[in-house]
C-alpha cells in the first residue's frame, strides 16, 4: 500500500494504524473510532475525525510513545483482531445464503457520501450510494463500486451581513483523503483511455477501500488531457450540458472500462439514477465483439442490469439534445452493431418524443429490474413513465418500489445510544438489527437513562454550533449581528426542532415562517420555549434557494426573536451527525408528492429524535401514531397555509406540552415513549441492512445467475 509520505513512518508494533486509516471500515466501528480518539483527543478534533489527517499531524516521538503504552496497544490489538477477522474473511451473509458468484455485480453512482474526509457528494443521493456500500460490506455482498472525483466539486458556504450565501469553491486538497491510486505492477500509475472522446481522452484511478469493499473513481483532471477535458470532473453535476454528456460518458463507459482494465467482468450493474446509464453501452459492446448482434446483445444485458430512479418529476431527469448525442455516438453506434437512430430510440420519451435523449428513459429500457425508493415514490413513478409500458396491465408495471434505509452504525451516535443498545438490547443487536422482535427490548431503557443521553447529544450539537460561531467572529471579523445568526444564543434547555436539507422551494423550509407573530410567541413563551436550528445550502444556481436562507438569516439577527432562530453554515456529512442525534424534533414539510423517499428523517428517528413530518416519501409508510406526528395535507400540490396552520397546530397542542411535561426526576416520560418509538419502528426497518437484503433477493441474485434451479425470481420470470 502506497502510503504517500502522508503520515510519519509507524512502528512496527502499530504499523496497521496505517493500514486500518485508509479503509472507511473503522468510520461505522466505535471501537476503531475510540481507538483514534484516544490516540490523541485533541488531534482528533483538530483533523474533524479523519484518521489520515491526525496521523500527519502528530510528531514521530509522540508515535513513538504509543507504540509503548500498554492500555493503548491493548484496544489496538482488539480493534485490528475485529478488522481482520471482519475484512480478512471471504464469507459472510451473502455466501452462506448464495453462494460464490462467477463475477461480482458493479454498482454506479455519481456521487457517494461514505465520510467528511471524503468529499464526494452533493445531497442524499450521495449519502445513500455511500451507506449501501458500507451495508454491502456487513452482508460480503460480491459489488464494487465506480464514480468519479471531483477536484473542486464542493462547493462551501458563508453567509453575509445580508444574510445572502456565498458559494465557496476552491480545488480539494487530497492530500489527506482515504484514497490511494491504482498503479501496476512495476508502481506506476495507471491510466486508461476512454472511447467516444477525440482527442483521447485518459482518466486516471483511484481506490477507496470500504470495508470487504472497493470504491474505484474515475479521474480525468490529468496533465495528459486537453484542459476542456481535464474539467469534466471539476465540478459535480456541471450547469453546461454538454459538459454534463461528457461526465456521464466518463463514468459510465470509462468506468466500464476501467474496470476491464483491473480485470473485473461484472456479472451485473445496479445504476444509481441514470447518470452512470451509458455503462450499459459498453456492456453491449463487448458482447458483440464476442459475435452478439445488438439486439440480442440489448436483450442479454437488459436481464443484468439494475436501475433505481430517485426522481419523483419528470424535470428532475437529464436530458440531452439529439444533434450533441448524434456528435458523440455517430460512430460509436457502429461499434455497437446499430445505427444511431437506434441507439436514439431507447432514449425517447413517447409523452415527449422532442425533447431529446431522456436518460432516466434509457435506463429503463435497457434494465430489466427497476425500483422507485418508497411505496409512495413507487405509485409516482409508474404513473409517470406508464407511458413506456402502454400494454402493461395493473400489477404488471416493471417499477416496483424498494424503500431507502439508512446505515445504522454509520448513523446511530456511537458513544452513548449505541452503547445503551449494547447494553439493553445486547450486542447481538448489530447482527439481527433487520429484525423487529430485537427493538421491543428498547422499551427496557430505563427513561432516565434515555434522557441523559440525548442531552449529552444535545449539549454536544449546540457546542458544535457555538465554536463554530466563535471561529466565524474570531477568524473573519464577521459582524456581531451575523454571530448570533449562526446560533450563539442557543439555549440546551429549550425545546429545539431541526431543519436541515437542500434549500430549495418544493421542501418549503420557510413554512413554520408562515406567520411570524404566532412563531413569536412560540419561541418567545417565557415558561414552555422552543428554538429553530435550520442547516443546508442552496444550489450555487438556485436564486430562490438563496432568498430562502436570506428570509431564515434576517429573522435569526432580528432581536425580536431573542436569538432562538439559527443558521449554521455550511451543512456537511460532519454536522449532520450532530444534528440527527442533537434535536428534539425533526421537521420535514416538502409539497407532496416531491420527496421521493428522504433519509434524514430515519436518521433522526434511530437516534430518539422523532420526525414532525407531512406524511410523503418514507414517513408515509413509516408514521404509526406513536413515533413522532404528522400534519398538514398530504395530498398532491401546495397546501403552505393549511399545512402551516396544521403544523404550529402540532406544536401546541401536542409536542411543547408534551416535551415541558416533567417527572419529579425531571424527565418528560411522555416524550421519551415518543422516542422509543421511533427507535425501535424506524431502526428495523429504515435500515441498509433490510433495504440491501431487499436489493439482494429481488435484484441480485436473479441478475448473478443465482438462483436455483426451477426457482422464479421475484420479478415473476423463470
Amino acid at each position: 500500500m502506497d502510503q504517500v509520505n502522508r503520515f510519519p513512518k509507524l512502528p512496527e508494533r502499530i504499523k496497521g494504524l496505517g493500514e486500518l486509516a485508509y479503509n472507511l471500515w473503522w468510520s461505522w466501528h466505535p471501537s476503531a473510532r475510540e481507538m483514534f480518539r484516544v490516540l490523541d483527543l485533541q488531534a482528533w478534533r483538530d483533523s474533524e475525525h479523519n484518521p489520515l489527517r491526525m496521523l500527519g499531524s502528530l510528531s514521530p516521538e509522540a508515535i513513538a510513545l504509543v507504540a509503548e503504552d500498554r492500555e493503548f496497544l491493548a484496544r489496538y490489538d482488539g480493534v485490528m483482531s475485529e478488522f481482520e477477522a471482519e475484512v480478512g474473511s471471504g464469507d459472510g451473509w451473502f455466501a452462506s445464503h448464495w453462494g460464490h458468484p462467477p463475477a461480482p455485480l458493479a454498482y454506479f453512482s455519481a456521487e457517494y457520501g461514505l465520510h467528511s474526509s471524503l468529499r464526494l457528494y452533493a445531497g442524499g443521493l450521495g449519502i445513500l450510494a455511500g451507506d449501501h456500500l458500507k451495508e454491502c460490506s456487513d452482508l460480503a455482498a460480491p459489488v464494487v463500486g465506480v464514480g468519479l472525483i471531483y477536484s473542486r466539486g464542493y462547493v462551501g458556504q458563508r453567509i453575509r451581513e445580508n444574510g445572502w450565501q456565498d458559494d465557496v469553491e476552491s480545488p480539494l486538497d487530497r492530500t489527506y483523503d482515504p484514497v490511494e491510486p491504482v498503479c501496476d505492477d512495476d508502481g506506476e500509475r495507471i491510466t486508461i483511455r476512454v472511447p467516444l472522446f477525440d482527442p483521447p481522452l485518459h482518466v486516471g484511478v483511484w481506490k477507496v477501500r470500504v470495508g470487504r469493499g472497493t470504491l474505484y473513481l474515475l479521474d480525468p483532471d490529468l496533465a495528459s488531457n486537453q484542459p476542456w477535458d481535464r474539467q469534466i470532473a471539476h465540478r459535480l453535476y456541471v450547469s453546461d450540458l454538454e459538459q454534463r454528456l461528457r461526465q456521464e460518458i466518463v463514468l459510465g463507459i470509462g468506468g466500464m472500462e476501467v474496470l476491464r482494465t483491473l480485470g473485473f467482468r461484472p456479472a451485473a450493474l445496479h445504476l444509481n439514477e441514470g447518470h452512470p446509464a451509458f455503462s450499459v453501452l459498453e456492456r453491449i459492446r463487448e458482447l458483440k465483439e464476442e459475435g452478439a448482434g445488438f439486439e440480442e446483445a440489448l436483450a442479454q444485458v437488459r436481464e443484468k442490469t439494475i436501475f433505481t430512479t430517485h426522481t419523483p418529476v419528470p424535470a428532475g431527469t437529464d436530458v440531452f439534445p439529439f444533434p450533441l448525442m448524434q456528435r458523440y455516438f455517430n460512430h460509436y453506434a457502429e461499434e455497437l452493431g446499430t445505427n444511431c437512430d437506434r441507439l436514439l430510440e431507447l432514449g425517447i420519451n413517447p409523452d415527449n418524443p422532442q425533447a431529446g435523449f431522456n436518460m432516466t428513459v434509457f435506463a429503463l429500457r435497457t434494465a430489466r429490474y427497476a425500483n422507485a425508493v418508497s411505496k409512495r415514490h413507487g405509485e409516482v413513478a409508474r404513473k409517470m413513465w406508464a407511458g413506456l409500458w402502454p400494454d402493461a396491465k395493473e400489477g404488471e408495471h416493471p417499477i416496483v418500489a424498494i424503500t431507502n434505509g439508512v446505515h445504522l452504525r454509520t448513523w446511530i451516535e456511537p458513544r452513548r445510544i449505541q452503547d445503551l443498545l449494547s447494553r439493553y438490547l445486547g450486542p447481538s443487536w448489530i447482527e439481527h438489527q433487520d429484525q423487529q422482535g430485537i427493538w421491543e427490548r428498547v422499551e427496557a431503557i430505563p427513561d432516565k437513562e434515555l434522557w441523559q443521553a440525548h442531552e449529552n447529544r444535545k449539549a454536544s450539537l449546540i457546542n458544535l454550533i457555538n465554536e463554530r460561531a466563535r471561529d466565524r467572529w474570531l477568524g473573519d471579523k464577521v459582524a456581531a449581528v451575523n454571530v448570533v445568526a449562526l446560533g450563539a444564543l442557543l439555549d440546551p434547555r429549550v425545546l429545539t426542532i431541526g431543519f436541515a436539507r437542500r434549500f430549495t422551494g418544493y421542501k418549503r423550509p420557510d413554512l413554520v415562517l408562515h406567520d411570524l407573530e404566532r412563531l413569536k410567541r412560540l419561541l418567545t413563551e417565557p415558561w414552555r420555549p422552543m428554538q429553530l436550528i435550520f442547516a443546508g445550502k442552496a444550489h450555487p444556481a438556485d436564486q430562490d434557494g438563496k432568498r430562502l436562507i436570506q428570509k431564515v438569516v434576517q429573522l435569526a439577527q432580528n432581536p425580536e426573536f431573542a436569538g432562538r432562530i439559527a443558521f449554521v453554515e455550511n451543512y456537511d456529512h460532519h454536522l449532520a451527525h450532530y444534528m440527527v442525534a442533537g434535536v428534539d424534533i425533526w421537521l420535514n414539510n416538502p409539497i407532496p408528492p416531491l420527496e421521493a423517499s428522504g433519509t434524514s428523517g430515519m436518521k433522526a428517528s434511530i437516534n430518539g429524535v422523532p420526525q414532525l413530518s407531512i406524511l410523503d416519501g418514507w414517513w408515509a409508510e413509516g408514521y404509526n401514531g406513536g413515533n413522532g406526528w404528522s400534519f398538514g395535507e398530504s395530498e398532491e400540490g401546495d397546501h403552505t397555509p393549511a399545512d402551516a396552520e396544521s403544523l404550529y397546530r402540532a406544536l401546541e397542542e401536542k409536542i411543547i406540552p408534551l416535551y415541558y411535561e416533567r417527572s419529579d426526576d425531571g424527565v418528560p416520560h411522555g416524550f421519551v415513549q415518543v422516542m422509543k418509538g421511533a427507535i425501535k419502528s424506524v431502526a428495523p426497518v429504515f435500515s441498509t441492512r433490510r433495504m440491501v437484503k431487499e436489493y439482494i433477493e429481488q435484484f441480485y441474485v436473479p441478475a448473478l445467475g443465482l438462483l436455483q434451479e426451477n426457482e422464479k425470481d421475484p420479478m415473476g420470470k423463470a
